[in-house]
């Protein structure tokens, strides 16, 4: 058995893979793409409305980004996939630590919605 296999534990919280996935599919909106920007395209989330805070804000969205891939380590994801998840983060973290244009980095660099995108396609492949 794989090491990663270990941490694929049945959902303790009596949830089905399914509901885990919605569930964190809205997290990662809710951080990444939740609002738009009014006569635009441009979509923002939590993320980068907590950036403009300074110190806690990001801590705080860095520690919600932490958890989704806990969360995808604990539905099974390969070693390979969540070392990308995890850059994806420290790229965010580095993108966001620039005073104004690290806000707009984090409007346009959606690190949560991109792991969610590698979260899919592990599950769908397991399927």
């Amino acid at each position: 058995m794989s090491s990663t296999m270990a941490y694929a534990a049945p959902f303790a919280r009596g949830e089905s893979e399914a509901a885990a996935r919605a569930r964190l599919e809205a997290i990662a909106r809710l951080l990444d793409s939740r609002w738009r920007v009014p006569g635009t395209g441009i979509r923002f989330g939590a993320d980068a409305a907590l950036n403009l805070l300074p110190g806690l804000g990001a801590l705080v969205s860095k520690g919600v980004s932490a958890y989704l891939i806990l969360e995808a380590r604990r539905l099974g994801v390969p070693a390979g996939t969540l070392l990308r998840m995890i850059g994806n983060v420290g790229l965010d973290a580095l993108i966001g630590a620039v005073p104004l244009a690290g806000w707009v980095g984090d409007v346009f660099f959606r690190a949560n919605n991109r792991n969610m995108a590698l979260l899919r396609a592990h599950l769908d492949r397991r399927r």
